[in-house]
């Protein structure tokens, strides 16, 4: 098989990653997940990362501890006898490594419908007990406890299974969900981008294989094999790993969390379109919002700074001053960008909330080959009159750094998410502008290019992001899904609540718009709206 393309490290990023510890007896993410006290929590995962050997000792401390001191059952469901007898040897082990005082491990017999089930228990002095049950779903009525569903995506009736195991939760228990990925309809991989897009409140943990090893796992491996650890034995280790599965497919969700047959367009069209029936304007039965383009003119760059700041401002007076008058003061507003110097746009997304949390763009700026100082100019021109601002999010890699660092020293670090585009962010807030689509949230434009843009998102790898191929907007020019990146990046502002609370008072119904008059700089704009 050829080198798998490996997704980026989703989980772990250097401010988290705890250096491998031969005396620890938990590795980072072991311990970051039972740190974890979430009511819902999920992870996805290699295998053979010991994230169940964790969970194990999770479950040794709950069971051990009194009814005071947040003590309760745990029950193991898991696929198999064989995982089910693993789990129950592994919280003994762990009872006596925190000496909690318990039971040998035992077999009891459980009636289960048609058949007995033999069970493994281990009593704690507490009162509590781990139990391992069959994945029957009726074996957990009349329970009380921590549920451990392990291997969820699985199990034939996990929807079930999890139905019986959420009832248990009005009482005060938890639930976990442990697995590899099993395909990208699988049930288990729906909570998990539903959970991302804010439907759920699962907390969800993400463990690669490269994740795992950047926290010690194969360093593990050799303490315990009693071998000497060394980097070139890591990377042969996980490359002879890789390759012996059948298909890139399957390395990718056995070991990086890349669910199978998880790839083509993320947005259905039929969303798009609906999004682009509803208005994108204050008011209602107003139709559609605008476009508002600006092209550096041929010899832009040799004008002089005067010239150049003189074109903008003008073109922000006659093209974009218009539609910033007619946005709502009593909406809040956050903003999206994505940045390009040549080639690629700049795009600047304006977000309106209504009151009643529905979201429109009331109209968008495309900037081409404009200077870093010009694109400055523009944002500042249209952030200083946005009302109710809420929350902005840039794009900071590379050269966007500019812009981003240029907003947040201006409106405040609170007010400015400065975003690095990389595999985990898409992770994150893709799945949150697949919602605002799916739940007939969001307005746009009527316009075929922001119909390309949203169709340039692909779920790659398990990941939907803007893939890498060109196109041509209705103008004949290069286009990169740029609009889709400024959406997602205003659909993530639209989510801050750091920024400071400003005051814009509503307008004097009988008060008329005080339009400045338009400077003649002597020189005719190339651009305008469509």
């Amino acid at each position: 098989m050829s080198q798998v393309e490996r997704p980026e490290l989703s989980h772990v990023t250097p401010a988290v990653i705890q250096t491998f510890d031969p005396d620890e007896l938990l590795l980072g993410y072991q311990k970051r997940w039972i740190e974890d006290d979430s009511v819902l929590k999920i992870a996805e995962k290699s295998r053979r990362t010991g994230l169940t050997f964790a969970e194990a000792a999770d479950s040794a401390l709950s069971a051990g501890a009194a009814k005071g001191e947040g003590g309760s059952n745990v029950f193991y469901v898991g696929s198999n006898k064989e995982m089910a007898r693993e789990f129950i040897d592994a919280v003994a082990m762990w009872a006596k490594a925190f000496n909690k005082i318990a039971s040998e491990v035992q077999e009891e017999v459980l009636a289960d419908e048609d058949k007995d089930i033999l069970t493994f228990v281990v009593y704690f002095d507490s009162g509590f007990k781990v139990q391992a049950l069959s994945s029957n779903p009726s074996n957990l009525r009349g329970m009380q406890g921590t549920v451990i569903i392990d291997e969820a995506a699985f199990h034939d009736r996990l929807a079930e299974v999890l139905k019986a195991a959420l009832a248990l939760t009005m009482w005060g228990a938890k639930v976990r969900l442990i697995s590899t990925h099993n395909g990208v309809n699988n049930l288990f991989n729906s909570l998990i981008n539903d959970s991302r897009a804010g439907k759920k409140r699962y907390s969800v943990h993400t463990i690669t294989l490269d994740d795992a090893c950047a926290e010690g796992l194969y360093q593990r491996i050799c303490q315990v094999q009693k071998i000497q650890w060394s980097q070139e034995k890591e990377d042969e280790w996980k490359a002879n790993l890789l390759n012996d599965t059948a298909t890139e497919d399957d390395a990718l969700e056995e070991y990086y969390c890349v669910p199978k047959a998880s790839s083509g367009q993320y947005i259905p069209l039929v969303l798009i379109d609906s999004a682009m029936t509803r208005t994108t304007t204050a008011e209602p039965g107003k139709d559609t919002a605008p476009i508002l383009t600006i092209e550096a003119p041929k010899g832009f760059m040799e004008w002089s700074d005067g010239q150049r700041k003189l074109y903008v401002d003008d073109w922000c007076k006659q093209v974009l001053k218009p539609e910033l008058n007619k946005l709502d003061v009593s909406h809040s507003h956050a903003f999206g960008e994505d940045f390009a110097r040549k080639g690629d746009l700049s795009i600047f997304v304006p977000l309106a909330i209504r009151k009643n949390l529905s979201k429109y763009v009331p109209f968008v700026v495309e900037l081409r080959n404009m200077t870093y100082d010009a694109q400055r100019q523009i944002l500042h021109y249209l952030l200083d009159a946005l009302p109710r601002k809420r929350g902005m999010a840039f794009d900071a890699t590379g050269n966007g750094g500019y812009l981003a660092e240029s907003a947040a020293l201006k409106y405040g670090t609170d007010m400015v998410d400065q975003v690095s585009l990389n595999d985990p962010w898409y992770r994150e807030w893709m799945p949150k502008l697949k919602a605002e689509f799916e739940d007939l949230n969001l307005a746009l434009p009527r316009h075929e290019d922001v119909k390309d843009d949203l169709c340039h998102i692909q779920v790659i790898n398990g990941i939907p992001k803007i893939d890498k191929g060109k196109s041509k907007g209705q103008d004949g020019k290069q286009r990169h899904g740029d609009f889709a990146v400024g959406l997602a990046m205003a659909v993530r502002a639209s989510w801050m609540d750091g920024a400071a609370i400003e005051f814009t008072p509503l307008p004097d119904k009988n008060a008329q718009r005080d339009d400045d008059d338009l400077d003649d700089i002597g020189c005719a704009l190339n651009s305008g709206c469509y």
